[in-house]
């Protein structure tokens, strides 16, 4: 299976986290664990669709989705060949270019048709290109149209937001309260809307993601790693991390090439792209 993040155009960093691509030519089916990360994103299928299992049961994907924020890790599998082209973007872009509540697609993975008033327009800009370099070169230029961004507004939320990412969530709700410069239920209720979760929960998941970011730096102590991201003790740690992957610590494979994996472990810095289908864009390693 190949993975690849790649970054958006410099004008779209305050909004888009990166673009990224999955292929693998094997049909035969491959069950994944997605965990959560603090992004939201909209997925385009190019090859067979996945099956998806949020709860009880399994179903078929549509292959044009939009993913909201979740809580708990899921599962997903091929039906096929994969290929796979995603966009992640900042947990408040969805509401500010759409005009999405976020709080109603939390844990779900949705049709973008069903969710979009508009979506020719991105689905048409995508398929008009013949190779995954063409469409992200094509959304980047669809991007930097929409008002919004032309506009390069920040707000008092998104700083707020930026705030829990840099204290990767180990951050109380009063230095929260006091950069979006609002009360305490106020902006929970802009978290619903605008993330999907609230600033608490939001917070507990980058905290969650931290873990990652030290043991793939090779810290594997467990006593010393729950240590760095602020839990209480070891147990709280565990008990953690179980309710975020379904496995203790000891037991998860962080090394294992999957999808969870590509996600959750922190790019090296962009380097230029060369070639003339990569014109323009900046590529992480896989």
């Amino acid at each position: 299976m190949f993975f690849k993040r790649i970054a958006p155009d410099p004008e779209l960093e305050d909004f888009i986290e990166c673009f990224w691509i999955i292929e693998n030519k094997d049909p035969v089916p491959i069950r994944q664990k997605i965990i959560p990360d603090g992004f939201t994103e909209i997925i385009f299928h190019f090859k067979d669709p996945y099956r998806i299992k949020l709860g009880k049961q399994w179903q078929l994907q549509s292959k044009n989705l939009l993913a909201g924020q979740i809580s708990k890790y899921f599962l997903l599998e091929n039906t096929g060949i994969s290929g796979i082209l995603g966009i992640k973007f900042k947990p408040t872009t969805l509401t500010h270019l759409y005009q999405l509540n976020m709080s109603l697609l939390t844990d779900k993975v949705a049709d973008l048709s069903r969710v979009l008033a508009h979506p020719a327009s991105l689905i048409n800009t995508v398929d008009a290109g013949e190779n995954y370099y063409e469409r992200i070169n094509l959304l980047n230029e669809y991007f930097k149209g929409l008002p919004f961004v032309k506009n390069r507004r920040q707000t008092p939320l998104d700083k707020t937001v930026e705030l829990v990412f840099k204290k990767n969530g180990m951050v109380t709700i009063v230095e929260l309260c006091d950069t979006a410069g609002t009360g305490e239920r106020q902006l929970e209720n802009l978290f619903k809307k605008y993330v999907g979760l609230s600033p608490k929960f939001f917070s507990r998941i980058l905290r969650f993601n931290y873990i990652f970011q030290l043991v793939y730096a090779n810290e594997q102590n467990w006593t010393s790693l729950a240590y760095e991201a602020a839990y209480y003790d070891q147990s709280h740690f565990i008990r953690n991390f179980r309710s975020f992957t379904g496995e203790s610590p000891s037991a998860y494979s962080f090394d294992e090439k999957n999808m969870a994996n590509f996600f959750l472990k922190k790019p090296s810095p962009p380097t230029p792209s060369r070639g003339k289908e990569q014109n323009r864009l900046r590529i992480f390693d896989k």
